[in-house]
């Protein structure tokens, strides 16, 4: 039997800043977290602060005017972290969308944590473009399948007017002819030590 998320994360995952955002806390895991009694065949990427996430975060934080008053989707939210930035920095209203039924426990958890209001969802690429005036990506280009989808969604968003931001560390995925970079924030890729030199995590604009 599947233990209930929102008791598993926080009996098992342990409330800690995001590195670089003192903050801001997530529900994160750690080495004895048996995150396979949740997850099961499936990564727990909620589990984590992934580098484009913490990229677009940092955007919000070092430029609140980005989200000020509003509408943000946070699309492929894992743990809420983006959508969380960008309540905290001043967004109307904050959608996360995220389509693991445990990682949508998490978003509840971390934004009550934090302070803060955010609707949740699940995939809305399979529902069209919310009522929104950005949408935010953070690290949807780590698999050729679910960056081709998400390219589609982020297209049609952009179509219809609607500004989109992309965090990423520099993955092969990434539809770079399309992309007009914005900024770049010092990160660690997942699964580099804490001791591993930071990286470059990229902000992009979507054409």
């Amino acid at each position: 039997m599947t233990p209930d998320a929102s008791a598993f994360i926080r009996a098992n995952l342990a409330p800690e800043p995001v590195p670089g955002l003192s903050d801001i806390r997530l529900f994160s895991a750690h080495p004895g977290s048996g995150l396979t009694r949740i997850a099961g065949a499936r990564t727990p990427y909620w589990a984590y602060a992934w580098p484009g996430g913490i990229a677009l975060a940092h955007h919000f934080g070092a430029h609140p005017g980005s989200v000020a008053g509003k509408r943000v989707l946070d699309l492929g939210a894992g743990s809420g972290l983006v959508g969380i930035a960008a309540a905290k920095a001043g967004a109307r209203t904050v959608i996360c969308s995220e389509s693991d039924p445990a990682g949508r426990a998490a978003i509840a958890l971390n934004s009550k944590m934090n302070g803060v209001i955010v609707e949740i969802a699940d995939d809305v690429t399979k529902a069209g473009v919310p009522d929104v005036d950005l949408v935010a990506a953070g690290d949807t280009f780590y698999d050729p399948g679910v960056a081709k989808r998400v390219l589609a969604y982020l297209r049609m968003s952009a179509a219809q007017g609607v500004d989109v931001l992309i965090g990423d560390i520099g993955r092969r995925d990434l539809p770079m002819s399309e992309l007009e970079p914005v900024a770049a924030y010092p990160a660690r890729e997942f699964g580099d030590g804490p001791t591993a030199p930071p990286k470059q995590a990229f902000i992009y604009r979507l054409a």
